[in-house]
């Protein structure tokens, strides 16, 4: 980071990324942000001023003709900016939520879908994120991936269960609303149904979050009263 131009090179690697920059390059770039970003945390505003790199990494989500290895990387790397809060409305402003749920609903490949996932879960966690949700459905696609019968695995189900509560903790009233509905509207109560799944069935940290969805959500007290008895049963303390 204290290398003189780096990442201006870095940049200069990912907004060529349609036309003269090979797809290796790219995704070495990408890597090279993800990696900086997770090994220190103070390098975490500062990549997330560089409006350029962020625009860039969302470009390469959006774009159609990407290839998928460069998709991946951006989404790690876009994933480890948003661990900063502050960094979160430039994401948005930039259209980091239609990009993401372009790729959440047309793309059949778990693994991208899971990153994807894994990004907006942190993205939602800012004021600004109801606005950008609201304009994409955002919370009942992420309902529709907790319902059973649409096969998402386990971690793209924690990963809606972690948007959807961060939606409703930071949007303000009208997103707590909008999370409400979009799990009571699910048809037959599928998406009811998921959050009880990573209830009973998700990491510990999945768990923990699908009971305190369940508290907003939900008028039966006694189901996630029983939950979270069965919860704390079955955490370990230690590897919170």
């Amino acid at each position: 980071m204290s290398s003189r131009g780096l990442l201006d090179a870095l940049s200069h690697a990912l907004r060529h990324h349609d036309s003269t920059t090979s797809p290796a390059a790219v995704q070495s770039s990408a890597a090279t942000i993800y990696s900086l970003l997770i090994a220190e945390e103070s390098h975490r505003p500062v990549v997330g001023s560089k409006r350029d790199i962020i625009f860039s990494l969302v470009h390469i989500v959006r774009h159609q003709d990407s290839h998928p290895r460069s998709i991946k990387d951006a989404l790690k790397a876009l994933f480890a900016v948003a661990l900063c809060p502050a960094n979160r409305s430039t994401m948005i402003s930039l259209g980091a939520i239609p990009a993401l749920f372009s790729l959440i609903v047309k793309d059949s490949r778990c693994g991208i879908v899971e990153d994807a996932t894994a990004v907006m879960a942190q993205v939602a966690g800012c004021e600004e994120s109801e606005e950008g949700m609201r304009r994409v459905s955002g919370a009942s696609v992420l309902a529709d991936l907790l319902d059973p019968c649409t096969g998402s695995s386990l971690r793209i189900k924690e990963n809606a269960v972690s948007a959807l509560l961060n939606l409703a903790r930071c949007g303000g009233d009208e997103a707590r609303l909008e999370v409400a509905s979009a799990v009571a509207s699910g048809a037959d109560e599928g998406a009811m149904e998921g959050i009880v799944y990573v209830a009973e069935n998700g990491s510990v940290k999945g768990r923990k979050k699908a009971v305190d969805l369940l508290r907003l959500v939900s008028n039966d007290s006694r189901r996630f009263d029983l939950l979270i008895s069965d919860s704390d049963n079955n955490n370990n303390p230690s590897s919170i």
